[in-house]
């Protein structure tokens, strides 16, 4: 009596040939010196970044930090916080504070404001270009240019009260420069007037971004100018309108250049901003210990107000 027998070879392919059998793959392995020369190759090129960041910037933060909890006697004891206390109770430091906020608020509206406008006004046109080099000329001069060039417009003999006077305006002549918070306010106007530019190129570069389907799409689909814009423009526009929002607002609590060649603080104190109050507590007043912890309290601002910003901005339905 026979058994049958149970095929056990592996199944034929076509052509009665039997397939090879599957290849075993072992996973591939990079060499240790392979990753390691990598990782020495990458380190070596941040090295140097890392190295001036280190000495230009984080050096010099720590080491203000500490120069902050001393005193300005020749000993220079060791006062806690008695420099900080100076923002509660010196009436200069709380005008300081709110000239930064002015400028914080101008610096931002003002540029993004106009600079949205005018790219937008100058983004197609005959004179577009001869506009918008008009604009954005005042960019490339420096903060100390251009205050020259409205200290001459803003002195009580200036060019401001000139044109008023010759149009039989007398009664708004004025020292611009001399009264709180109108030499303030004067002061962040010629600001905008340097820093427009900056924000105009980037929303140009936005605007030419944008396809042109998109906009046709809305038209096809009744909508007018404005809701174009307000629909369609402006969220595409909002990575350009981040880094404008974050310009603006770390130039304007960092002011100094402009305040300093037009008034120098004044009169008196009244124009300061805490950027100037540092140079003055500092260099002027001799008093390193206040004019640190006032360093300090300006970077914590700037870093606290920039973070807050791109947090709130960049997040994951962001950009």
């Amino acid at each position: 009596m026979s058994t049958p027998t149970t095929d056990r070879h592996a199944p034929t392919a076509a052509g009665g040939q039997a397939a090879p059998p599957p290849a075993t793959r072992r996973p591939s392995r990079v060499p240790t010196w392979s990753v390691a020369r990598e990782r020495l190759l990458a380190g070596g090129f941040m090295a140097p970044a890392v190295i001036l960041v280190t000495l230009f910037l984080l050096a010099p933060f720590v080491w203000t930090t500490y120069r902050s909890f001393f005193s300005d006697t020749r000993t220079a004891p060791f006062s806690w916080f008695d420099n900080y206390t100076l923002f509660a109770s010196d009436p200069a430091l709380s005008r300081s504070i709110q000239n930064t906020l002015m400028w914080v608020v101008g610096t931002v509206v003002l540029p993004f404001v106009l600079g949205l406008a005018i790219a937008c006004m100058t983004n197609a046109g005959r004179f577009s270009r001869l506009v918008r080099l008009c604009v954005v000329l005042p960019y490339a001069l420096s903060g100390s240019a251009v205050a020259v060039v409205w200290n001459f417009m803003l002195t009580t003999d200036g060019a401001v009260n000139q044109v008023l006077t010759g149009l039989g305006l007398d009664s708004l002549a004025q020292g611009w420069l001399l009264t709180w918070p109108g030499n303030t306010v004067v002061m962040i106007l010629a600001n905008a007037w340097q820093a427009t530019g900056v924000a105009v190129i980037l929303f140009l570069v936005g605007l030419q971004s944008i396809p042109p389907e998109t906009l046709e799409a809305g038209s096809l689909d009744g909508a007018g100018a404005w809701q174009q814009f307000r629909h369609i423009v402006l969220p595409q526009l909002r990575p350009v309108s981040i880094i404008v929002i974050g310009m603006s607002l770390v130039n304007g609590l960092k002011s100094f250049d402009l305040i300093w060649v037009l008034t120098q603080g004044g009169p008196g104190r009244a124009t300061e901003t805490l950027a100037v109050s540092m140079y003055n507590e500092t260099f002027l007043e001799l008093r390193p210990g206040a004019g640190a912890a006032i360093a300090v309290v300006l970077t914590l601002i700037v870093l606290a107000a920039s973070w807050l910003y791109l947090r709130r901005q960049l997040d994951v339905k962001g950009v």
